[in-house]
């Protein structure tokens, strides 16, 4: 591993990667590449509701805050809720 003094920030390496890529790359290559966006992202949901429906599902069921699975979580977040919202009965 190289010594500190010879390592270069992580923003230098990008804005030397950028001016490395910059300079092989014409105008009309960015323009292209800009209009097309996210349209073949093979990720973009937009394209694709069943799927962008389906890893919703998933994500719900795997997350460590479902609280479908835990009453006595939900309730203890509901109870910080009230007290934090200025809302509730605090007495």
């Amino acid at each position: 591993m190289a010594d500190k003094k010879d390592s270069m920030s992580v923003n230098e390496a990008g804005r030397k990667g950028g001016e490395a890529t910059a300079a092989s790359h014409d105008k009309e290559f960015y323009q292209d590449i800009g209009s097309k966006g996210g349209q073949a992202s093979g990720g973009n949901f937009k394209n694709d509701p069943e799927r962008a429906a389906q890893a919703g599902r998933k994500g719900g069921q795997n997350s460590v805050g479902n609280f479908a699975n835990d009453r006595e979580k939900a309730s203890e977040a509901g109870r910080k809720g009230g007290q934090h919202s200025g809302g509730g009965d605090n007495s």
